[in-house]
């Protein structure tokens, strides 16, 4: 049977949402509206089955864990989701925040939020941060102990001052969607 190519997004707020549902239609994948929440509403085993219901991929899904420490709601759905046998993860969009439980993650690379990509973390805000490869977010922690190909870091979706809002396209969270299909080979896969 042909898994399932989804890409984790750790972000679930209104706008994330939002924003999140735009790209999807945009690259011509399909959202789990169901996975907003602050924190993620539903379980792994829902998402998963979810998943499978759309009918075709790519499949962008959120997870927020609200700001709990450590493995929250959001790492837990995301944790099930990533290593289930019928799903593939051909990335993750590790959003920032400014969490104060210092989780952070490595990304391959981040988008700021002028569309630069930068071997810097970037901040809320998109601005690249002082610390290469890495993230601070609240839904992050578990990203390093997945097997995700490629790990894209931006600002807060859909805000990032004013950069990413969906009056302007959401330009930095789909420009972080394209890296990962492209870098994944999703588009290579499809001819």
């Amino acid at each position: 049977m042909e898994r399932r190519k989804i890409i984790l997004v750790t972000d679930g707020d209104e706008h994330a949402r939002d924003v999140v549902e735009f790209v999807a239609r945009e690259i011509g994948g399909r959202c789990i509206s169901y996975s907003w929440g602050n924190p993620t509403p539903i379980n792994g085993e829902e998402i998963v089955s979810l998943i499978l219901k759309t009918p075709h991929d790519p499949v962008l899904v959120m997870f927020d864990d609200c700001g709990q420490r450590e493995l929250g709601l959001g790492e837990k759905a995301m944790q099930y989701v990533a290593t289930h046998p019928q799903i593939e993860v051909l990335g993750a969009i590790a959003v920032a925040s400014s969490t104060h439980s210092l989780e952070w993650a490595h990304v391959d690379v981040s988008v700021d939020r002028y569309g630069n990509l930068t071997e810097f973390g970037v901040d809320k805000e998109g601005l690249p941060d002082l610390e290469r490869g890495r993230i601070n977010g609240d839904t992050v922690y578990i990203l390093d102990e997945l097997d995700i190909p490629v790990v894209i870091g931006i600002g807060d979706i859909g805000k990032m001052a004013g950069f990413d809002t969906l009056k302007k396209g959401a330009p930095i969270t789909k420009q972080a969607v394209e890296i990962i299909l492209e870098r994944s080979g999703y588009h290579e896969s499809r001819r």
